[in-house]
């Protein structure tokens, strides 16, 4: 064989392989580097990925035939003009590409894209010292950075779990120094980052109050908030806590030792990886059980499965609900409009009226949540109120916002269904044509169809126009919202969130409102 041009292969299959292990890559860290989730990707969307990529198979197998069938200089040659080829419509694919959430270069990425290097020359290496392998360049340039994930994976693991405990170990040392520190955990299915922000705004009206940013409710992104941001002057740290695995709040109790815990809500969220509704149940509620015997609970008694959770910590419980009157904070006399909220707190004889710019049912619940620790702090009733009154909307959730002089309810965080409901009730509220676009909600186990099915259903006489994205994710809305009776004339189905905001801009007027509901990932949107 011409050397020189098996050099030529195997130089044009590294530079055609780039695109793909950088997608690869993409994939992994949208699936929280986990080989498991990884594995579900794959099984879920290969066939969707080969049909988008047709030519570039046929290529393959072409370039495969030709390797056995012709001499091999004109089988090299030919190869080394496909490769060309693929790598010019790798560049122009990733042109056009147009990431919802695109890679982030962190520092776990940066050490996976060194291993992975080395891995990829390896198997270069491997085809120049066999040429009888020559022939499986195109195949290593199209398909090997996706099956190279797994030993990646398997290599960098040990150390990612070695660095991650390092850094962990690192935060905990600094939380025991803040011995009079108040932590407050706060964990839900849904709700959780709204009642943190909620929370934050009213405590540190009396306290100097520091919470986890953004959804940082892991034990990294902690273990980050701790390191970078927890000052001897801070008081009170409020801490999310997310969970989508049994043992994960048990986990970050552990680290964090919160003396104040909140459960927000319990629902069917992650039922893929959680196995079962009894896990997630008992796993949210050790945010109770694993407090300090002389810690404070607060419950949202409007949830069903919170309600019927019997704790066994002695630890003191109050209890909060909208629809639940018996919670010892409720709310009556509610009033909505399109422009916020207003209703009565009660506590025992306490009657207290409070208003805010937040929208819907499900903002009441949060705010109830945060007077319960607000009053058990000691913050008095008057500066509870001026709070509430001055508290911003939360970032993407039910957050009323303005995009190109549209009217938009930036529901986009949102992704259960108890969530969903109430944000259509809010959407019913609006003026002239109401707009709903989403790509439904993931992450929901065997039960996922059905509740897509609901939600669909849900839609009648709350939205006038439905924009689904995402043909496949969307059958099941779409199959609830021909069996509502919904004017399916009414129904527009698109490929991309892109499309979607080409289709309001040019569909709806800036007196129309636009809810946002559910924003997935590029691994999830199909």
């Amino acid at each position: 064989m011409n050397t020189a041009l098996n050099w030529s292969i195997v130089i044009l299959m590294c530079a055609g392989a780039v695109i793909p292990c950088k997608r690869a890559l993409h994939m992994f860290q949208q699936n929280r580097y986990e080989l498991g989730r990884y594995t579900a990707w794959i099984h879920d969307n290969g066939r969707r990925a080969a049909s988008q990529n047709m030519l570039s198979i046929l290529l393959m197998v072409l370039v495969f035939i030709i390797g056995f069938l012709l001499p091999q200089n004109i089988a090299q040659i030919i190869g080394c003009i496909a490769l060309l080829l693929f790598l010019f419509m790798m560049v122009q694919s990733e042109k056009k590409q147009n990431y919802i959430k695109p890679l982030v270069y962190t520092g776990r990425v940066k050490r996976q894209i060194a291993v992975l290097s080395v891995l990829f020359a390896a198997w270069a290496v491997a085809l120049i010292l066999c040429e009888e392998l020559i022939s499986l360049s195109f195949f290593g340039a199209f398909l090997m950075p996706w099956l190279l994930i797994y030993p990646m994976g398997g290599l960098t693991s040990p150390m990612e779990a070695a660095v991650r405990q390092s850094y962990i170990n690192d935060a905990a040392k600094i939380l025991a120094e803040h011995t009079d520190l108040i932590k407050i955990g706060i964990t839900g299915s849904f709700g959780k980052t709204t009642t943190k922000n909620i929370m934050q705004a009213m405590l540190s009206e009396q306290f100097n109050s520091l919470m986890t940013p953004a959804s940082y409710n892991t034990p990294m992104g902690i273990t980050r908030t701790i390191r970078e941001m927890l000052r001897p002057i801070h008081q009170i740290f409020v801490c999310e806590m997310g969970a989508d695995h049994v043992g994960d709040i048990a986990e970050l109790m552990d680290f964090v030792h919160p003396s104040i815990g909140v459960v927000t809500s319990i629902g069917p969220q992650h039922l893929n990886t959680f196995g079962s509704q009894e896990n997630i149940t008992k796993e949210k509620m050790q945010t109770i059980e694993m407090l300090p015997k002389n810690g404070f609970g607060v419950l949202n008694y409007d949830n069903e499965f919170i309600r019927a959770w019997h704790v066994q910590n002695p630890v003191e419980i109050v209890t909060y609900g909208v629809r639940n009157q018996n919670a010892d904070y409720h709310a009556e006399e509610i009033v909505y409009t399109r422009s916020g909220s207003s209703f009565t707190a009660v506590h025992k004889e306490e009657r207290i009226r409070i208003e805010t710019k937040l929208l819907g049912e499900l903002n009441i619940l949060n705010i109830l949540s945060a007077i319960a620790v607000a009053r058990h702090l000691g913050i008095s009733w008057s500066v509870i109120q001026q709070a509430a009154k001055q508290m911003k909307q939360v970032e993407h959730r039910l957050e009323l916002k303005k995009i190109n002089g549209y009217r938009f309810i930036d529901d986009a965080f949102n992704a259960n269904p108890t969530g969903s409901a109430m944000a259509l009730e809010v959407l019913a509220m609006m003026p002239q044509t109401r707009y709903i676009v989403t790509p439904g909600m993931i992450d929901l186990g065997e039960k996922q169809a059905e509740i897509n099915r609901h939600f669909g259903t849900l839609m009648k006489d709350r939205a006038d126009m439905v924009v689904l994205v995402g043909k496949n994710q969307t059958k099941p809305i779409y199959e609830g919202l021909q069996a509502s009776g919904f004017d399916m004339d009414h129904v527009a189905v698109l490929d991309t969130e892109k499309e979607a905001f080409l289709y309001i801009w040019k569909h709806a007027d800036t007196s129309d409102t636009i809810l946002l509901e559910n924003d997935l990932p590029d691994a999830f949107n199909h």
